[in-house]
C-alpha cells in the first residue's frame, strides 16, 4: 500500500470530521517536524479547520510556545505523558482551536535509552473542554519510517465516528 496515501486518506477523513463538527484543530509536534501540519495543509480548504501548528522540537520551545513546565521536563522528560498532555493544553491555549493533537518522541537513529528506546512516541488529543488521551507507542524502522507511523498515528486518533 502508498504509505503517502494512507496520509492522505487519513487527513481527509480527519477533515471531513471537524467540517462535519465546524470544528479547528491545532496541532504541537516535536519529532515528527512539522510533517503532520503539512499532510493537514496538503488537503484542498484545510483552512477552514486547520488554526495552527506549533513545531517545538527544543524543550525551550515547550516552554515558550506551550507553557510545558520545565519541572515537567526535568521529572519526566519531553518523551513523556505528561509533557504530551501539556503540549495539547497549551496548544489549545494558544490557538482558536476546538482539538489539539501532540507529538513527542524519539525518532533515532540515537537519542533511545532502555527505557525509552528509539521509536518510543507520545501521542496526544484534546477536545478544548475535556481531559487528553494520550497513546504510548512504539513504532519500528528508521527515523522517516518511525516520523511517517506517529503521523500516520495521531492522523487517526481522534475518533471520527
Amino acid at each position: 500500500m502508498n504509505s503517502n496515501l494512507d496520509l492522505t486518506l487519513a487527513a481527509e477523513k480527519l477533515s471531513h470530521f471537524l467540517i462535519d463538527k465546524h470544528a479547528r484543530l491545532v496541532t504541537a509536534e516535536s519529532c515528527t517536524g512539522g510533517w503532520l501540519g503539512q499532510c493537514i495543509t496538503d488537503i484542498a480548504g484545510s483552512s477552514l479547520w486547520f488554526d495552527r501548528g506549533f513545531i517545538t522540537y527544543s524543550n525551550a520551545a515547550k516552554t515558550d510556545m506551550l507553557q510545558v513546565h520545565t519541572e515537567t521536563l526535568e521529572q519526566f522528560g519531553a518523551v513523556s505523558a505528561e509533557v504530551a498532555r501539556q503540549m495539547t493544553q497549551g496548544a489549545l491555549h494558544n490557538s482558536l482551536a476546538d482539538y489539539a493533537i501532540a507529538i513527542t518522541g524519539i525518532a533515532g537513529p540515537a537519542g533511545g535509552t532502555i527505557e525509552k528506546p528509539v521509536g518510543t512516541v507520545y501521542i496526544a488529543w484534546q477536545k478544548n473542554t475535556q481531559p487528553a488521551h494520550i497513546s504510548l507507542q512504539h513504532f519500528a524502522g528508521d527515523r522517516q519510517e518511525v516520523r511517517r507511523q506517529a503521523v500516520y498515528k495521531a492522523l487517526l486518533l481522534i475518533p471520527t465516528e
